[in-house]
This record gives structure tokens, C-alpha cells and sequence, in this order.
């Protein structure tokens, strides 16, 4: 079964994502900001195939996420979703720049969804 990482400070939207991906078939581990989500990837990285981050976090914001996992190049073939609320096209532009494999605007519908992970060669 792959492994997805949700990171986003609301509780409420980690939980909507991760039912998503559950009925996707992923594992799905989950990190409430940031810096949470470079822990879990120091013991999971082998195994995280999918990272759906949230923009607008507390102590390390999501940009800032990806750019760092970016950076390890033992995670080359890691697929990075954006998904946020920050609509302009600059933000959408600059995430991916710096890596993001897709990008979802907040509010989405599991269809939306679905088919961004198509996009990213992440869905079954």
C-alpha cells in the first residue's frame, strides 16, 4: 500500500484529505505543520510516495516544506501537491518553481482532487 503525508494546520482538512486517500488505497500519516512533516519524513522518506501541504502554516509554512524536500535529492521521485488556499497566480507560479508536481485551490471536491493525483501520476 503507497504512503501519502497530509500536512495542514486544520484538523478538519487533514482528516477530509486522508479519507480521500484512504479510499485511494495510501497509507496516510499526517503533520499539522511544517516542521511535524520533516520529522515524520526523516523516518518515513523511504516510504512517503505522496505529499499533499497546505501553503499557510505555522513555524514552517509549506513553500518552505517543499523547498526543503526539494533539496533532498534522495527524494527526487517524491510527488508534492499544493493544496491551499492562496489563489493567485503569482503563489501558484512560485510553488511550482520550486517543485510542486500539481497545485489544488481550496475549497476542492474529491473529484478536483482525483484528478490533480491523475495529473501527477499518483492514482490508481
Amino acid at each position: 500500500m503507497p504512503k501519502a503525508l497530509v500536512v495542514d494546520d486544520s484538523r478538519a482538512v487533514r482528516m477530509i484529505l486522508a479519507k480521500i486517500l484512504n479510499e485511494l488505497g495510501y497509507e496516510v500519516s499526517e503533520a499539522a505543520n511544517g516542521r511535524e512533516a520533516l520529522e515524520v519524513m526523516e523516518g518515513e522518506k523511504a516510504v512517503v510516495k505522496l505529499v499533499l501541504a497546505d501553503w499557510n502554516m505555522p513555524e514552517v509554512n509549506g513553500l518552505e516544506l517543499l523547498k526543503r524536500l526539494r533539496q533532498m535529492p534522495e527524494l527526487s521521485s517524491l510527488v508534492v501537491v499544493m493544496v491551499t488556499t492562496e489563489t493567485e497566480l503569482t503563489q501558484m507560479s512560485a510553488a511550482l518553481e520550486a517543485g510542486a508536481n500539481e497545485y489544488v485551490m481550496k475549497p476542492f471536491t474529491k473529484e478536483i482532487l482525483v484528478e490533480k493525483l491523475r495529473l501527477a501520476g499518483v492514482c490508481p
